[in-house]
């Protein structure tokens, strides 16, 4: 392929894992039920979004149900860095309109679905979910909750997690939901800084067949949260050795049953504060991420209907823990926000055999998934055999956001489980962004195995240089560039990506720190972008290829190389079922890369590092030749899935952990991969 020429008239060669995607259609046709029914409907929505975005949003938001001052008038006001207002003075109430509006309507139509890891199963319809909601709300305001107060939840996926949620959002409680799986310090520290004084928890949990202790978690750290005055605790297991302290505790079911009403849903301004979520840190104070109530139920009600198109006829299933910012977006607030019909599952997605996934596809019948890459590879390595005897073909959607999708896995997938009839819906997001604002439209415009698709309409973008030098060649043979600092590189070269206009969903503040707000996202371009961090490239179809973070492109030799080609080209390797790049200081070279690889089950003897290392000679080049590449049993990964390239960094670079480990899925696996490492003679310093 010739190179393309970019919109400074430069000329960039796209790296191979572009340069060798190919466009997928749509496998179904649109459903009529979204706003536009092919490429060139949804090109022509977009660009009159991006010029006039208050009229887009103020479209979107009229379809849903406000209280008082609708239509808003201006749509909205101010900018990214110094505060922006969408729908200044608009009320309404998020509970209402995910919850009462369809109760009203559809009351007998399922709402959620719980499955428990141990085979146990609940549902509740939306007049369940809205009876149970109003009721707790109404206790949460018996028990001294104001308005503008945080709650803690600090609970896993459980039908009360949705209430508990949405019963906040009820009496404008600001809540902040706590990953389940945090050590007692990282949820310490989370209820110091939001200062909570209810706390919602579980007796326990399961995971992998274990009980996790959750209250026994909370109890061991509440000598130092003089803040908490009550602790509601949901009866998972019903372990009757859990401890309960008389006047501080009280079982969710108990305090339901003397709550004799059920309160109304408080009219909240379009953009007080709806809840707060907080990033894993690494040597820094973890972020509380401050999100409107209003404004991000807008944005993940639109978000989830263009990038998963649910319906009536859907049963539909995002995989994600609540206390990771998917589950929000793409079910506790978007998906009921649609009306759907949703699953929720409780512990992990190959226990306790490797096919729990295709099971509960084939006994629920769903259609649509949310996901991360992280469990499509997991499939893959675990082989198509497990698909077998599970008849899955009412699965029609699998959406991703967390991390790049390779190229093998999506063919992968679309082989060996959707038979060639499934949409595979790679999309891109942050925790600060509340939405994935790359995707596909469902059924209307094409995918690509390895990006992220398009920008969603009401999204304005671009893609900086940060110097003269940054525009470069990302397939790594590099050019010379003539962009200066914050100037847009050419089609096909990896910049900065920058969001260039405030949307409903992006985050409003960082809790009680609004100068680190403004200096950690808008220092970097200025006050009129956001700075994500991400390094991206666009091709010439208008896909968005997020290659990783903007300190993960590593400068080898005065040569920038994206980390994400390298896993890619590695994935590519039959027999490679994960991979991660670092790049190691080098006194030669500046940096070099070093991999690391977990082989499909099978394969272990059939790579070595030798030709590991020589697969991205030949698809890179030369200079991206690695110092080495590690074979390890598995990576520490986060809760959603994410690789956590920070801590194979310090484990090779250190030879042991320093940073943030809250968020891990499993910490344990930090022990088994300092053992691995120290028995390959690892040092790489």
């Amino acid at each position: 392929m010739a190179p393309t020429a970019g919109p400074t008239g430069a000329s960039v060669e796209l790296p191979p894992m572009v340069r060798e995607a190919t466009l997928v259609s749509p496998p179904r046709p649109p459903s009529g039920r979204l706003p536009v029914t092919d490429l060139e409907g949804y090109r022509a929505l977009y660009e009159a979004s991006v010029r006039d975005p208050g009229a887009y949003w103020a479209g979107v938001a009229g379809e849903l149900e406000w209280t008082s001052g609708w239509p808003a008038s201006p749509v909205v006001t101010g900018d990214l860095a110094d505060g922006f207002r969408y729908f200044p003075g608009a009320t309404g109430n998020v509970s209402a309109n995910c919850i009462d509006r369809h109760a009203r309507r559809h009351p007998d139509r399922l709402a959620v679905r719980w499955l428990g890891e141990d085979g146990a199963e609940r549902s509740w319809t939306y007049a369940e979910l809205l009876e149970q909601t109003a009721r707790f709300a109404q206790a949460l305001s018996d028990l001294g909750v104001q308005r503008g107060e945080v709650v803690a939840v600090f609970l896993p996926n459980l039908l009360e997690t949705f209430a508990a949620v949405h019963a906040c959002f009820r009496i404008g409680a600001i809540y902040n939901v706590i990953f389940s799986g945090f050590s007692a310090q990282a949820l310490a520290d989370r209820i110091i800084d939001t200062g909570a004084r209810v706390v919602v928890t579980a007796d326990e949990t399961f995971r992998r067949g274990r009980p996790i202790a959750l209250k026994s978690t909370l109890d061991s750290v509440l000598g130092q949260l003089p803040s908490v005055e009550h602790v509601v605790v949901i009866r998972r297991s019903g372990n009757p050795q859990v401890p309960m302290t008389a006047g501080r505790d009280v079982f969710w079911d108990e305090l339901l049953a003397r709550t004799a009403t059920l309160a109304d849903p408080v009219p909240m301004e379009a953009n007080e504060p709806g809840f707060i979520i907080y990033t894993s840190g690494t040597s820094a104070k973890p972020k509380g991420l401050v999100h409107s109530g209003l404004g991000f139920m807008v944005g993940a009600y639109h978000n989830v209907q263009l990038s998963l198109d649910l319906g009536p006829e859907d049963v539909y299933w995002c995989t994600a823990d609540v206390g990771w910012l998917t589950f929000p977006i793409f079910e506790l607030v978007g998906a009921t926000a649609c009306g759907a019909s949703m699953l929720a599952c409780e512990g992990a997605l190959d226990f306790p055999e490797p096919d729990r996934f295709y099971r509960v596809v084939a006994e629920h019948g769903v259609t649509k998934v949310f996901t991360a890459p992280t469990l499509l590879r997991m499939l893959a390595r675990y082989g198509e055999r497990w698909a077998q005897g599970h008849d899955v073909s009412t699965l029609q959607l699998v959406a991703l956001v967390g991390e790049p999708l390779d190229a093998k896995t999506w063919h992968w997938v679309q082989d060996h489980v959707g038979h060639g009839r499934l949409e595979i819906n790679n999309t891109y997001g942050q925790s600060e962004t509340g939405s994935a604002w790359t995707s596909s439209i469902v059924g209307v415009t094409p995918a690509k195995p390895g990006s992220c698709g398009l920008p969603l309409p009401g999204h304005a973008y671009a893609i900086l240089a940060d110097s003269a030098a940054e525009a470069v060649d990302p397939g790594g043979a590099g050019r010379e560039g003539s962009e200066a600092a914050g100037e847009p590189v050419p089609t096909g070269a990896v910049g900065h990506l920058v969001l260039t206009a405030p949307f409903p969903t992006l985050f409003r503040s960082i809790w009680r720190e609004p100068e680190r707000y403004r200096t950690q996202y808008f220092s970097t371009f200025g006050p009129g972008c956001y700075a994500s961090a991400d390094a991206a490239l666009e091709d010439p179809d208008g896909h968005l290829w997020v290659v990783g973070r903007v300190d993960g492109v590593i400068n080898v030799a005065a040569h920038r190389l994206s980390t994400m080609e390298m896993e890619s080209a590695l994935l590519g390797l039959p027999g490679v079922a994960d991979a991660a790049v670092i790049g190691v200081d080098d006194p030669t070279k500046g940096q070099v890369p070093v991999g690391f690889v977990t082989l499909a089950a099978g394969a272990a003897g059939s790579l070595g590092e030798a030709q590991l290392a020589e697969r991205l000679v030949e698809a890179i080049g030369p200079i991206a030749r690695p110092k080495r590449i590690f074979l390890l049993s598995s990576m520490p990964r986060t809760r959603s899935g994410k690789i956590v390239r920070r801590l194979l960094r310090e484990l090779v670079v250190e030879g042991d952990i320093r940073g943030d480990v809250t968020g891990l899925e499993d910490p344990e696996v930090l022990v088994e991969l300092r053992r691995e490492l120290q028995s390959l003679d690892h040092p790489v310093g």
